[in-house]
């Protein structure tokens, strides 16, 4: 199991629309083959950041999501609230 973090940081005003799209996006990755949770916390101190976090079952998983056209549906609901790109880097278990 390998976990997805995303640094997700969001044009100021838009975080409610953000947090809609990525309600109604989130299927894309729940159905994805190899995803295993998906859940997104918002930051306190900074409105506009969130962190998504995503459990997949191999960094391969991840990446066949992002080839795949679910991945489009994806990010052209919740992309055009970015800010800038999401950092994202994958994680293991210590």
């Amino acid at each position: 199991m390998v976990l997805e973090v995303a640094l997700i940081d969001v044009v100021a005003g838009s975080e409610d629309a953000f947090t809609a799209a990525y309600l109604e996006a989130r299927q894309q990755i729940e159905k994805a083959e190899g995803s295993r949770s998906i859940r997104l916390t918002a930051g306190i101190e900074t409105s506009t950041r969130f962190v998504l976090l995503v459990e997949w079952d191999s960094v391969e998983a991840h990446n066949a999501f992002r080839a795949s056209d679910a991945f489009g549906i994806w990010r052209g609901l919740i992309g055009p609230h970015f800010a800038n790109p999401p950092h994202v880097e994958h994680f293991t278990d210590v």
